[in-house]
């Protein structure tokens, strides 16, 4: 039984995300007292919708590129990145083996709907963690006492939005290949910050999806100290003043392509980031 101190956790995130669904709500459930899961079921066309807000945000030959990445993606690299996954959600649940089949879930379109408020208020924790890509609305982020806490795959200010690893890695940026804890505040990734956590690897040999599981994975035991502390009000925000602050868009093929050239030419033996078989 956990301890009556353990702060109460709210996990917010999509129903095809077996590292979070599976993983990361083990952790939860074995770490702090998990109140129950909110998952995400997207209707068809999201990724389309992502990709037309990129349109308007760079025009058809950004939205274009974007495309390209993704085919790029599918092709070299998404069969091999779907087996790291399922070997991790295994090695999870192998550590944090506890049953969930306890723990009150529902399934919602969307994480601002009325039985998601409904349900998240019925549960009445002391943190919300959201691991999706939508924007909560503040009636949501809200709700809990202590507030609804990011795992941001990126080091915010500086890369901001929910590709912050790739950008990070095509910028060679090396510095800030990680991942933020922060607060939801009505901005994009503009909440407060506590704690940067990176991560060093053979830039080459992995992909950003990997990079920003595995960024999360290697630092749990920091990331339920901000909780805890969070929840008892004693976390302390990381000053970001008179940093860069920037919001990045979809993964692009033309900006890749122009890293993979930087990387053969620093690193003329080693292998790209998605080695084509």
């Amino acid at each position: 039984m956990q301890p009556a101190a353990t702060p109460t956790v709210l996990l917010l995130c999509h129903d095809d995300d077996p590292i979070d669904r599976e993983g990361l709500s083990a952790w939860l459930a074995a770490r702090f007292r998990l109140a129950g899961i909110v998952a995400i079921h997207d209707a068809p066309g999201r990724k389309w919708r992502a990709l037309r807000a990129e349109r308007r945000r760079t025009g058809w030959m950004g939205a274009a590129d974007a495309i390209a990445f993704r085919a790029l993606y599918a092709l070299t690299r998404r069969t091999r990145d779907r087996e790291w996954i399922t070997a991790t959600v295994g090695q999870l649940r192998e550590r944090y083996p506890g049953s969930l089949d306890q723990v009150p879930a529902m399934t919602t379109s969307s994480p601002n709907s009325a039985e998601a408020k409904s349900f998240i208020r019925a549960c009445a924790p002391d943190l919300v963690v959201a691991r999706c890509k939508h924007l909560l609305s503040h009636e949501v982020f809200s709700l809990p006492r202590a507030g609804t806490v990011v795992f941001h795959p990126g080091i915010c200010p500086e890369y901001r939005n929910a590709h912050g690893c790739f950008w990070a890695l095509v910028n060679r940026d090396l510095t800030r290949v990680g991942m933020t804890v922060l607060t939801i505040d009505r901005g994009v990734d503009t909440g407060a910050v506590f704690l940067h956590a990176r991560y060093t690897l053979a830039v080459q040999q992995e992909t950003h999806i990997v990079v920003q599981y595995r960024v999360v994975n290697k630092h749990l035991y920091a990331i339920e100290r901000v909780l805890v502390d969070l929840s008892a009000g004693h976390a302390q925000p990381i000053s970001t003043a008179g940093r860069t602050s920037a919001v990045w868009g979809q993964p692009r093929l033309s900006s890749y392509l122009r890293w993979r050239r930087a990387v053969r030419r620093a690193h003329r033996d080693t292998h790209d980031l998605f080695p084509v078989s």
